[in-house]
Formats: structure tokens, sequence, C-alpha cells
């Protein structure tokens, strides 16, 4: 309401029979009242802006993040076989691999070092109820990935050329398998330390239905 209407002395003084009400902006209404006494009975709770949020919706512990993004190394060193083509091509894939070298070939050293890794995965972490359904859910992924090297491995072993057109499909080949290892490495094991969920494709349905 203007300022003008209270102080023009003009302005005919009307009286009503209504009971006068204070309407001073500090006055409260029985709407304003019933809204503060549901604020205080319900205080409003803050808001988290930054949360790491796993498949179940809980925060995933640090020490979760490392062995799930440990475990997809697994896959890549027992595959890094089929990056022979590429890796003497490619100085960027050389410098990428080169931290690795140690820790290859110590899994490289011992001929059953797969397979015992393989075991100790299985049965020591995604049978293991004490880990959260996060790592082994994983883990889980990281088994079935390598599983799937099977497949390649049988095609090269009874489809060996050594030259020709043979030759190239199976330099293609070999390639292709070991990019998608590095992709599933780099991809899986980042989103792992973010917290994150990676969900390989083929190999996530499988990983689901093998951990509850």
């Amino acid at each position: 309401m203007a300022m003008s209407n209270f102080l023009c002395p003009t302005a005919p003084l009307r009286l009503s029979h209504r009971p006068f009400i204070h309407s001073s902006p500090f006055s409260l209404n029985h709407q304003s009242l019933l809204t503060l006494t549901h604020l205080s009975t319900n205080p409003v709770k803050p808001r988290r802006l930054l949360t790491t949020q796993s498949k179940g919706d809980d925060s995933v512990d640090v020490p979760d993040r490392l062995i799930a993004a440990v475990c997809y190394f697994y896959p890549f060193f027992d595959g890094i076989q089929y990056g022979k083509y590429v890796i003497t091509q490619f100085t960027a894939i050389q410098a990428l691999i080169n931290p690795l070298v140690p820790a290859i070939r110590v899994f490289k050293s011992f001929p059953f070092n797969g397979f015992l890794v393989f075991l100790t995965l299985y049965f020591g972490v995604v049978r293991n109820q004490n880990f959260s359904r996060y790592v082994r859910f994983n883990t889980m992924q990281v088994i079935v990935l390598d599983v799937l090297l099977i497949f390649p491995d049988l095609l090269e072993r009874s489809f060996n050329p050594r030259d020709g057109l043979g030759l190239d499909v199976l330099m293609s080949l070999d390639s292709t398998v070991f990019l998608f290892l590095l992709v599933c490495l780099i991809y899986a094991s980042s989103s792992c330390l973010l917290g994150q969920v990676p969900r390989l494709p083929i190999v996530a349905e499988a990983a689901d239905r093998q951990v509850p």
C-alpha cells in the first residue's frame, strides 16, 4: 500500500464495525504460524553437494575402491601378449605400458600365476561375504573378462598363419583384443577410483547373475 494513503490529510476517515487488526509487516497470520510450526518440527536437512555412490546408493569406502581398481589389471596382464603388434607400432602405448613392465614380468614368470590369481579372486573375494558387493561385483567382472580371453587364444592356436591375408586378419584380431583390454582397464579402474560402478558390455550382465 502506498505511503500517500496514510499521510493524505484530505482522505475521509471511515469507521467500520470490524475489530481492529494490526497490519504491521511483522504480524503473523494463521498460515504463517502453520508454516513456522512445520519448519520447527521438520528441520531442513543440509544436502550433500558431492556424493560418491555405488550401485546400491551407498558411499564406497576408499579401500573398496582401491581393491576393485587393482583387480582390473589381472585380465590386462593375462592378455598382454595380444598387444605385440600394437605396442611395437605406437610409441604412446609403449610409454603407457613401460611402468607396468616389472609387474607384468612377475605375473608371467610362473606359468600357473594366472590360474592361481583366478582362484584367489573367485574364492577369496567373490565368494567372500566379508567384502562389499561393490568389490565382489567388480571382481566378478574381472573374472568374466579374463574367461573371455579363452576364445581368441583358441582361435590363434588353431589358426596360426605365417604370412598373407591370414596374418593380417590375425594381427587385426590380436590388436582389437588388446585395445579392448586397455580401454576396459582405463575405464574400469578410473571409475572404481571415483567410487562409480563400471559396467562393461556383456561382462556386467554375467557378473550381476553371479553376485547376489
